[in-house]
């Protein structure tokens, strides 16, 4: 089958693939790219566990072709900001203090979902951040250690934000 080459900046590293014309983002990530930390669920859009932000934009990635990111800048999980020398992130760090994970499935696209609403909303009340969550389903923590973790972390994003 013929591959077409597409080209984009993932994590803040350039990157180029020959894919199938066919091959979703998601496939591509952790197959081609080996991001592995990008879920594959229901390949539906529904689940929210392969969302991945995309020029500004949470998207699942299991619904978007790879020559349709041609050009894009994608941020995964791994990419995620860490302080310096820190191995999590302030949004990671707070999921493990307040046990926002379990079988973690899930986790991924709410990081990255939560990453971009506390970027672009850093005063996000803990309405708006199930609204911001509601399309990403956890089958295991009933979501209120999530929202918790989301608003602790939140004070980091307010402090990069006042930093700016």
């Amino acid at each position: 089958m013929k591959r077409i080459p597409a080209r984009f900046t993932v994590n803040g590293t350039a990157a180029s693939v020959l894919v199938e014309a066919r091959t979703t983002l998601a496939d591509c990530l952790r197959h081609d790219l080996k991001l592995t930390g990008t879920h594959v669920g229901c390949e539906h859009g529904v689940c929210g566990a392969c969302t991945v932000i995309l020029n500004g934009a949470a998207v699942r990635s299991c619904l978007i072709l790879t020559v349709q990111a041609d050009g894009a800048n994608i941020t995964t999980v791994e990419g995620l900001p860490r302080a310096a020398g820190e191995a999590l992130g302030p949004l990671q760090a707070a999921f493990r203090k307040h046990h926002a994970v379990q079988c973690g499935f899930c986790t991924p696209g709410i990081l990255t979902t939560a990453h971009l609403l506390l970027t672009e909303e850093p005063d996000a009340d803990s309405e708006r951040i199930r609204e911001a969550l509601s399309g990403n389903l956890c089958r295991c923590t009933g979501y209120v250690s999530i929202v918790d973790a989301v608003l602790e972390a939140r004070a980091a994003y307010q402090r990069d934000a006042a930093a700016e």
